[in-house]
């Protein structure tokens, strides 16, 4: 296959935290920024190999700082690092307080997608080709993470 820009899965997506989202100390939730990490990862992970994928799993899921209501979020994905049919994905998070002009790193995670076929099953990905030295960066530490999860697996399975 041939090897996919990183660029090509560059997301951003932004909210806005309504009362909705937030729980009695006016802030967000920590499962609602889980579920829009896992959108723009989900968005990243799909530019980049144009297939259905699935989250397989969310790791080093770091909440940095509260977001507050009525604040703007803006999250940032990109695929890191493939392998034969899962992609890392990293997502971080960004709250901009619009009254002060203020923007606040709230979270980061990486969370890894695979790719299925027609019938539902894992189907080999397109490696990621990365450019800039962020993402030669990025694509080094996410190939790392990869290994410390495949020995976190078979942990439990001994």
């Amino acid at each position: 296959m041939k090897p996919v820009p990183a660029s090509q899965s560059h997301v951003i997506m932004t909210e806005m935290v309504l009362p909705v989202h937030t729980n009695s100390l006016n802030t967000v939730f920590g499962g609602i920024v889980m579920s829009w990490i896992d959108i723009a990862a989900a968005i990243a992970a799909q530019r980049h190999c144009q297939m259905p994928v699935v989250t397989a799993s969310m790791d080093d899921v770091h909440f940095i700082a509260p977001v507050y209501k009525g604040w703007i979020v803006n999250l940032k994905a990109c695929v890191n690092f493939t392998s034969k049919t899962s992609m890392e994905v990293g997502v971080r998070m960004d709250a901009e307080n619009p009254i002060q002009k203020k923007t606040y790193h709230t979270a980061s995670a990486y969370l890894t997608f695979v790719a299925l076929d027609s019938e539902g099953k894992p189907t080999p990905v397109p490696p990621v080709e990365p450019e800039t030295d962020a993402e030669k960066r990025r694509f080094a530490e996410a190939k790392q993470r990869r290994q410390w999860r495949l020995e976190r697996r078979k942990l439990k399975t001994d």
